[in-house]
């Protein structure tokens, strides 16, 4: 059983489009995502529309939430407001009522995932260092659990001590447990622009990073047409 397990896709289709055929070539046979379908890109309607039509499990994110309600962005980033207030018009109310009843954490297979963090999920905390995986290794009760939100692939693993780092490839060993943030598909922020995504084999227990050119000058001029804000277009070149 080999997991596609993908986050952030913030709208960006073709990247999406790109993840999901490496994918099927790497034999995966299941799939899953940590939430933040919507937002900052061009095509919310379409990459939800994969999402749910894949029936994949998956948790909500903040633009998830932001771009399925109504509420005011107070002390919103005015790029990040400007993105979630033209998402809200481009969702269905079917679009909408799906992002709103996601959860914030599910327990898929023998592993578990949450956006943000574990101990506060609906605070939308960010989770850069050893201290702040800490607080979520207090509440895992799995020994895998896959996170989101920074768009900056690092793995946490907590034994006698909580450490942490970048990874490509990785065995999970028991007695362990490990809180993995798989990057985002749409907007990397590791100064590496290409798509992330991670495949996780249970039978072999491996979690490997997968790194994707896709055609980010097609994902821009989307942006740029749609009206949106320049500098969603501007970053996505730059991984940042």
């Amino acid at each position: 059983m080999r997991y596609a397990v993908i986050a952030d896709i913030h709208s960006n289709l073709e990247a999406l489009e790109v993840v999901l055929a490496d994918s099927r070539e790497q034999k995966c046979t299941h799939y899953c995502c940590i939430g933040d379908v919507v937002g900052y890109g061009a095509n919310p309607r379409e990459c939800l529309e994969i999402v749910r039509s894949m029936g994949m499990p998956c948790v909500k994110g903040n633009h998830d939430e932001y771009c399925s309600m109504d509420e005011t962005l107070e002390g919103f980033n005015p790029h990040a407001a400007e993105a979630v207030q033209w998402t809200r018009q481009q969702l269905s109310a079917e679009d909408r009522q799906w992002l709103r009843d996601l959860k914030y954490v599910r327990l898929v297979a023998s592993f578990s995932m949450v956006h943000a963090t574990l101990d506060v999920p609906q605070r939308w905390g960010y989770v850069f260092d050893k201290l702040a995986a800490a607080a979520s290794f207090t509440y895992q009760n799995t020994s895998v659990c896959f996170f989101g939100h920074t768009h900056v692939p690092v793995a946490f693993i907590r034994d006698s001590m909580v450490r942490g780092g970048t990874y490509s490839k990785f065995k999970v060993e028991p007695g362990r447990k490990y809180f993995v943030n798989v990057g985002s598909v749409g907007q990397p922020r590791d100064l590496n622009p290409k798509a992330a995504y991670v495949v996780y084999d249970l039978d072999e227990q491996t979690i490997e990073l997968r790194r994707l050119d896709y055609d980010i000058a097609k994902a821009q001029k989307k942006i740029l047409d749609a009206g949106l804000p320049p500098r969603l277009a501007d970053r996505l070149s730059h991984g940042k």
